[in-house]
């Protein structure tokens, strides 16, 4: 496994989106506005609820944040997709953690429940994921993970079987 640090800031993080953190061609996180969270606080190859990996993070919510003005006008409410998008971008990142070359991709998610809304009243979101499964092979590097997302301590998201894989195409 590569020597990582256990936690990012967001600074990390951005060098992430610019390639720069495990090198190119290989797991990058989307820039900013789509980089999902400020912060990872806690990652593992070996913890979490399986003992295959996990990631902790959060993402510090703000009335200014810009899809409140888009979804909707008049009712500003964080798009599920993006809730997921940021559990995806999690799991790929835990990945490249671990050294595994190749860039990620999201192929799927197996249940996803939405239990609650993010508005611009909340103060910040924690995403917490428990790999199910970390492959590498000749053929296949892929993270197999379930996930949840918080508002305030508040279940919003609960996601099982995200997959992501890496790839050099």
């Amino acid at each position: 496994m590569a020597q990582f640090p256990s936690s990012f800031d967001k600074d990390d993080l951005l060098k992430c989106a610019r390639g720069e953190l495990f090198g190119p061609g290989n797991a990058q996180l989307p820039a900013p506005p789509m980089l999902m969270m400020d912060r990872i606080t806690d990652i593992s190859g070996d913890g979490g609820a399986h003992g295959k990996g996990h990631v902790l993070a959060e993402f510090d919510i703000t009335p200014d944040l810009w899809f409140f003005d888009c979804h909707f006008p008049g009712n500003p409410i964080m798009p599920g997709c993006l809730g997921l998008d940021g559990l995806w971008q999690l799991t790929g990142f835990n990945l490249g953690w671990r050294g595994w070359q190749g860039r990620g991709m999201a192929v799927g998610v197996g249940e996803v429940k939405l239990t609650g809304m993010v508005r611009p009243d909340r103060k910040m979101l924690t995403y917490k994921i428990d790999f199910k499964k970390a492959i590498q092979t000749r053929r296949l590097t892929m993270g197999v993970a379930d996930g949840i997302v918080e508002a305030d301590g508040e279940l919003i998201y609960d996601v099982k079987d995200m997959k992501v894989v890496l790839s050099d195409a």
